[in-house]
């Protein structure tokens, strides 16, 4: 019989190490410290008696031997985890609302994270607009919401802030002496609102072309060439196109991507860190 078993803690921190690939994102998705991400992992190298992870300045790899460790160490949290939830009580929700203009394309990459962490916990997740959503939080209708910003709250945890422009189709052209046409979601949007701001401090006259009940919808309105719309990069097509700087329209600000959570247990705490760690990764990738 081993006399010093391994600490599930410092194998963890290496398995979310070697799954994000940053010491940094290790720490967000366990809501710890970079530092304490570190010192768990040397922990667990001197109980094996050798070296799992090799950190440069620019990037984080594991050694032969780490790979060796990473399957055996995913199948002893696997087994922790199906012992754990054996023994305890009805399977937990969690329900989380998103921002339609904040679940991009990566979202099937984000719950498959979220599900990897806890295959037990049942994940429910709502779509809608940062108002509606932060209006059925307020009600405790849900566990969590990822909201744009709202000038009204001065809560909430800043996930990442994401880079807007002024997307159109590729060919797309803007007849000159007409009004901006505008691509959009309705009111009370604040995308829309900031966008329309933006636009009249500046002194330029644009009109609504088409309003869309979500953003795949503006999107679409705006591959089919009806006009512009005021988006994050990784919300459209690849074939889209930046045409702000080219009809000298004004900066779009960066928006922040904003956590609010009343989430406490430790099951949906995990999860959660998780799904805000891949949030990060999406923004800054």
């Amino acid at each position: 019989m081993i006399e010093r078993p391994l600490d599930l803690g410092t194998v963890q921190a290496f398995v979310r190490i070697a799954e994000l690939g940053s010491f940094t994102r290790a720490a967000e998705a366990t809501r710890t410290t970079q530092s304490a991400i570190s010192v768990k992992l040397k922990r667990l190298e001197e109980r094996l008696g050798c070296r799992l992870v090799e950190r440069t300045p620019r990037h984080v790899r594991l050694t032969a031997r780490g790979a060796a460790f990473l399957d055996h160490a995913r199948d002893l949290l696997a087994v922790h985890d199906r012992v754990f939830i054996a023994l305890t009580a009805a399977r937990q929700r969690l329900t989380i609302g998103i921002s339609d203009h904040v679940a991009g394309p990566e979202l099937p990459a984000l719950i498959a994270r979220m599900n990897a962490q806890d295959p037990q916990l049942l994940i429910e997740i709502r779509i809608g607009s940062s108002g509606d959503l932060l209006q059925s939080y307020d009600r405790r209708e849900l566990d969590t919401v990822i909201v744009r910003f709202h000038a009204d709250r001065s809560d909430g945890e800043i996930l990442a802030e994401e880079k807007f422009g002024w997307f159109a189709a590729a060919g797309w052209q803007h007849r000159a002496g007409d009004h901006l046409p505008i691509a959009t979601m309705p009111e009370p949007c604040g995308v829309r609102a900031m966008a329309g701001h933006v636009l009249d401090d500046a002194g330029v006259p644009w009109t609504e072309v088409f309003v869309g009940g979500g953003v795949a919808a503006v999107s679409a309105a705006v591959m089919a060439k009806l006009g512009i719309a005021a988006l994050a990069r990784r919300m459209l097509p690849m074939e889209a196109v930046d045409v702000g700087p080219k009809l000298g329209l004004p900066e779009l600000p960066r928006l922040p991507i904003i956590l609010h959570s009343r989430v406490r247990d430790g099951r949906s705490r995990n999860a959660l860190g998780a799904l805000s760690a891949a949030f990060r990764s999406a923004v800054r990738d």
